[in-house]
């Protein structure tokens, strides 16, 4: 499995889990001038931008280690973009983490909310 390939499966993953654990999802893939977004979703009036990183080792560290001050800077520029996109979308703003492992063929998902 190549690294886009990889990638592409974590978030496959990622939706699923959030969609089980009663989120909705609004974007995938958001993308525009400014950069990327994984996932747009929302839950009880809060919306949720979500970076998802997928390892199968942790040579490099976890995987929400990859999400750094540079990264989350442009994550918050992108989302600044949607919402001037979107200025009927009155409400609660998080920045979450999906951290996916891939051992043995073994699936290990951390959400960490309120990521940054």
């Amino acid at each position: 499995m190549s690294r886009k390939e990889l990638g592409d499966w974590g978030e496959k993953q990622a939706s699923k889990y959030l969609r089980n654990s009663g989120y909705q999802i609004l974007e995938q893939n958001y993308s525009c001038k400014l950069g990327e977004i994984d996932l747009i979703i929302c839950q009880n009036d809060i919306l949720i931008f979500v970076e998802v990183k997928t390892r199968r080792n942790i040579n490099y560290g976890p995987p929400q280690a990859a999400v750094d001050y540079r990264k989350q800077d442009k994550i918050k520029k992108v989302a600044l973009y949607y919402l001037s996109i979107n200025r009927g979308l009155d409400m609660e703003l998080r920045f979450d983490v999906i951290s996916i492992m891939l051992k043995k063929g073994q699936v290990e998902i951390e959400h960490f909310e309120n990521a940054f």
